[in-house]
């Protein structure tokens, strides 16, 4: 007999794995999860009823879950259990294709860009980081450099790189969007032109919505240039509301301060379109629900989508021994969240590229429906 979510709805049950994460009785199933470097560290990709999210497998918290995925069956199918009681069907998406691709000078497509969820290519242009290589000025929470050091990626990809895998992803894996981050130079553009310089040529390469991300450019006039050379929408990442916690958590970026965010949100917008500026916040490093929902109010007012996910602790970083946020927690900000969403009209679906359309490391999206 199937087992279905009827002990959990859907939503809560995606909640509660990404806040406890997930034990796998054979590690290797599926594609390769992705442990250090930028963005969904330390996670595996699941398919859930559908669905396909990022569910941490390498950290403290998820060795020691209580939910524990059993060894597929022939047809690809694990049992998830909770504890010993089995309470859905889930799988593990397969390694893309492009990922068996290397350069003509021998460098693997997966170094230069990776599969999130099923269909959404992403890439750190820039591997290195002025805040990362600073003590003093690091995010605690990043570990950038942790897959350069691992030789799983290269520490820049020029355009012609990116334009080429971006290519093969789109023919040989059907990806429908592409996210394009970077590590901060010591430029007053904070990365804004090398973003530029990648998707022109990825553009002129491939038909594929992409978002940039990056921190606020000193020269707001940089997110005209985006939209010139043909970014669709635009990352701008807070990850904490409060400056306190800011200072405490990231004290190098903290210095870019919330006023020059709220700036650089208004004029991005003014570029790119209400829903088509999105901001990821992490949940759990020590901002309160009421800080975080009030930055979210303020930001959906000016056609920002907040993209609220829960904190994963990174083996290696200064915080691997945080604790990830409570799914009670994740459930008090999501739930209201995806009300305000859903009544300003701002959806995720509606969003052209990016962490906020992709949804895999939140359950978000789920709410937005639910919680009217």
């Amino acid at each position: 007999m199937k087992t279905s979510l009827a002990i959990e709805s859907k939503q809560r049950l995606i909640t509660e794995l990404q806040s406890t994460g997930l034990r796998l009785e054979q590690p290797n199933v599926g594609a390769a999860s992705r442990r250090g470097g930028a963005g969904p560290s330390d996670h595996k990709a699941v398919s859930i009823d559908g669905v396909t999210v990022m569910i941490p497998v390498h950290t403290n918290t998820a060795w020691n879950s209580s939910f524990k995925a059993d060894t597929p069956d022939e047809k690809g199918i694990s049992k998830l259990l909770k504890g010993l009681i089995p309470i859905a069907d889930i799988s593990f998406p397969k390694a893309p294709k492009f990922y068996d691709l290397e350069t003509a000078d021998g460098i693997p497509y997966s170094h230069i860009a990776t599969l999130h969820s099923s269909d959404v290519l992403a890439t750190t242009v820039l591997q290195t980081c002025i805040r990362y290589e600073s003590k003093k000025q690091a995010c605690k929470f990043c570990s950038i450099g942790q897959s350069l050091a691992a030789g799983r990626t290269i520490p820049f990809k020029t355009p012609e790189q990116l334009a080429e895998v971006a290519s093969a992803a789109v023919k040989l894996d059907g990806v429908k969007h592409m996210i394009l981050t970077t590590g901060t130079p010591a430029t007053d553009d904070r990365g804004a032109k090398i973003l530029c310089e990648s998707v022109k040529a990825i553009k002129k390469a491939v038909d594929l919505p992409v978002q940039v991300q990056c921190e606020p450019p000193e020269d707001m006039d940089w997110f005209m240039r985006m939209k010139d050379v043909g970014v669709d929408s635009v990352g701008l990442h807070l990850e904490a509301v409060t400056q306190e916690v800011r200072e405490k958590i990231m004290p190098g970026k903290a210095m870019v301060s919330l006023d020059k965010y709220f700036e650089a949100f208004k004029v991005a917008v003014s570029v790119f379109g209400r829903g088509q500026v999105n901001t990821y916040i992490l949940a759990g490093l020590g901002d309160t629900k009421e800080a975080i929902l009030e930055i979210s109010e303020k930001l959906i007012e000016i056609g920002v989508y907040p993209f609220v996910v829960p904190f994963v602790p990174i083996t290696g970083t200064p915080l691997e021994d945080h604790p990830a946020p409570s799914p009670d927690f994740m459930r008090s900000v999501l739930e209201p969240l995806g009300g305000m969403l859903k009544r300003a009209q701002m959806r995720s679906a509606d969003i052209k590229a990016g962490c906020g359309k992709c949804g895999a490391c939140s359950s978000l999206s789920a709410y937005e429906v639910e919680y009217a």
